[in-house]
């Protein structure tokens, strides 16, 4: 089973990036998490992941300039497979 859901804002003016990071990660289930690739650095979009439950680690990404992990703060299972993957 894929934990990952993979989504690219990369292409999108704003505010398209965070309105489909906002959507995505209200259906994250237990277990799973979301890969998000990035050409900006989207810093209002940390505080609202904080506020609504949400951890995230951002890494130098492979195929656009950013990858933001993000899961539910209570989602050890999650946690584990980001550190994981960030390795």
């Amino acid at each position: 089973m894929e934990q990952e859901r993979v989504l690219n804002v990369s292409e999108l003016d704003p505010p398209g990036p965070m309105e489909k990071i906002l959507e995505a990660v209200e259906i994250l289930t237990p277990g799973h998490y979301l890969r998000i690739l990035h050409n900006r650095e989207p810093f209002p979009l940390y505080t609202l992941l904080d506020e609504y439950g949400y951890k995230h680690c951002i890494r130098e990404g492979k195929q656009t300039l950013f990858e933001i992990f993000v899961w539910r703060k209570d989602d050890n299972i999650a946690k584990k497979v980001v550190d994981l993957a960030m390795k």
